[in-house]
């Protein structure tokens, strides 16, 4: 194997990728190889061009996240391939995808602030949800009574919604501009839409598979949804993106 030749390094990082079933960093790349046969920058750039190239008109393709890269089954799939595993995990309510959107697109916020813009208080289980799937990670406290935990997305959160970073999230003002659709009776605990959760579920039953290619729910369909469940959420958010002087931005807060 030459490996200063692209596209015999293109099918070893293939290997790589579905060796590992996670996103690899092109650093941890380099660290694969000994010093002697590692093959230069460019060379690297061409095979993942190449990779990719390979991946058009097949099941999966390369993606880069905000981790790196890795191999992922089409969305287009997500519906059948969700029927692998019989076992659905638990469905997104209303309730967590404001507070979730509200975190993206606000951060870093205190649960005071988002309960605020909501004008409910915010369950702790949904917090605690958040955490746990590592979506969210506390990153400070404000300087104010009481030193509120303010909360930021990471970079779990942007692998697991196919983002490089928080710049790449869909501008919310987008949504509106989708036909609005009937609201459930119960909006609060309004479930997603049955194509919705077949992505979520096909991408959270893959996160226990290791070494196979997976697949990602995009966080455009989740605000998409989201708005077609809500009536009132706040969405002039001009003042999103303004820095927050009082906080350093932390490693895994793109």
């Amino acid at each position: 194997m030459n490996l200063n030749e692209p596209r015999d390094l293109a099918s070893l990082i293939e290997a790589f990728l579905l060796a590992s079933g996670k996103p690899q960093s092109l650093e941890r790349l380099y660290e694969l190889f000994e010093e002697a046969e590692r093959p230069a920058p460019a060379v690297f750039k061409k095979a993942l061009a190449a990779l990719e190239k390979s991946c058009a008109g097949r099941a999966f393709e390369l993606k880069e996240v905000a981790s790196g890269y890795r191999l992922q089954i089409r969305e287009t799939y997500a519906p059948w391939v969700g029927r692998l595993w019989e076992e659905r995990p638990q469905r997104y309510s209303r309730a967590l995808l404001e507070t979730l959107a509200l975190i993206a697109y606000r951060q870093p916020i205190t649960r005071g602030e988002i309960e605020d813009v909501r004008g409910v208080a915010v369950n702790s289980n949904i917090v605690k949800t958040l955490m746990e799937r590592e979506w969210i990670r506390i990153v400070g406290y404000r300087e104010v009574p009481g030193r509120p935990a303010m909360f930021a997305t990471t970079k779990a959160f942007l692998d697991h919604f196919n983002l490089r970073s928080l710049d790449e999230l869909p501008p919310l003002a987008e949504l509106r501009e989708m036909e609005p659709q009937v609201l459930a009776d119960d909006p609060d605990e309004a479930p997603v839409p049955a194509h919705l959760q077949a992505l979520a579920d096909a991408s959270l039953a893959d996160e226990a598979q290791e070494g196979e290619p997976k697949e990602q729910t995009s966080f455009r369909s989740l605000l998409v949804e989201l708005d077609a469940m809500e009536e009132g959420l706040k969405t002039d958010f001009d003042d999103l993106r303004q820095a927050n002087d009082a906080v350093e931005a932390p490693e895994d807060k793109i």
